[in-house]
């Protein structure tokens, strides 16, 4: 504090109130009444400069405290976004080896489907060769049987020419 008559400043916080103290001593002591309030107003000055430190200290640690608890609250949002992330990487990495599995399945099932396809086909292949097979030997048989029987036409002609050779004429 100053006295309104001066231009003294007077010191705060501890040393302005042991300060204040001395003078309030020194004032009733001397019987300075002048001197004694001074004292007093130094203290209550020193007072109030102790509780400003003290509130400024206390707000600056709520700040402190806000600012951890918004960093908290920024790392737990963060840390929900990379899991989320990541999640929906590993369902997209789950989706894309359903897909490659289906797809094999699928392959695989087509390579089946082409090789039973291609087994009935040769099956029928195999089917139509021995037809024919039968159907030339039964042809070969068949001339075989018509040669024998042209044969024995002509032997059974030839022997009718013998018998009697005036029918041919």
């Amino acid at each position: 504090m100053t006295d309104p008559k001066t231009t003294e400043r007077t010191s705060g916080g501890l040393v302005g109130k042991a300060a204040g103290k001395a003078k309030e001593l020194a004032g009733e002591t001397l019987g300075n009444e002048e001197l004694a309030r001074e004292g007093r107003l130094q203290q209550a000055q020193g007072d109030a400069d102790v509780d400003a430190a003290k509130a400024r200290a206390e707000a600056k640690q709520r700040e402190e405290e806000a600012a951890l608890e918004e960093e908290q609250v920024t790392t737990k949002t963060e840390t929900a976004r990379l899991r989320a992330e990541v999640e929906e990487q590993r369902a997209e990495v789950a989706a894309e080896a359903d897909r490659d599995r289906a797809q094999q399945q699928a392959d695989q099932q087509a390579s089946a489907q082409m090789s039973d396809a291609d087994a009935e086909r040769q099956s029928e292949q195999a089917r139509a060769d021995e037809s024919v097979e039968r159907a030339e030997s039964r042809e070969r048989e068949a001339a075989v049987q018509a040669t024998q029987l042209d044969q024995e036409a002509r032997r059974a002609e030839a022997k009718a020419d013998t018998i009697d050779p005036e029918e041919n004429r």
